[in-house]
């Protein structure tokens, strides 16, 4: 009986960043809008998962994820899959290069994967003509890496629950 419950905690555990993903695709909150600033949580999950525990979060769930995103939100399709993309090809990266894991090694290499997505979202929204307001791309991007320390401990304690 023990070993029937460990193993459905197990799975729980397991499952919870795919369910944590496509909730915020259907919700259609990716973003922690505050007050004063927003947050990108859609980025820095990803980000996390594929980088400490890729086989949870494969690139098809974040694909479909980004163009579920991009439907909730009336973007045109492939606008997120991209950014989405973008990151967990980055965060892929930094997982073959990286020796030692650390906050700061992972909050560094988020910097240019951050900006790389944006990039990406930048130029497609661009040339699909839809209009976007520069400074609350930026600002929301400086708000992502600085919150990225936060959801970092919190996916931490996930991961931690599920090794044991």
């Amino acid at each position: 009986m023990a070993f029937f419950y460990k193993q459905i905690k197990f799975r729980f555990f397991e499952l919870l960043p795919i369910f944590l993903l496509f909730f915020i695709s259907f919700n259609g909150n990716s973003v922690i809008d505050l007050r004063f600033f927003s947050i990108n949580i859609h980025y820095i999950l990803v980000y996390y998962w594929v980088l400490r525990q890729p086989n949870s979060m494969t690139y098809g769930f974040v694909f479909l994820s980004g163009i579920i995103s991009d439907v909730v939100y009336g973007f045109p399709l492939g606008v997120n899959s991209l950014s989405l993309l973008a990151i967990a090809a980055a965060a892929s990266y930094v997982r073959v290069v990286t020796v030692r894991i650390t906050l700061l090694n992972d909050w560094i290499s988020f910097i240019p994967a951050l900006l790389i997505a944006n990039f990406i979202y930048f130029l497609t929204l661009y040339f699909s003509d839809y209009s976007l307001s520069y400074l609350d791309l930026f600002k929301d991007s400086i708000f992502t890496v600085i919150f990225y320390p936060v959801l970092w401990g919190i996916f931490s304690l996930m991961l931690n629950f599920m090794r044991s």
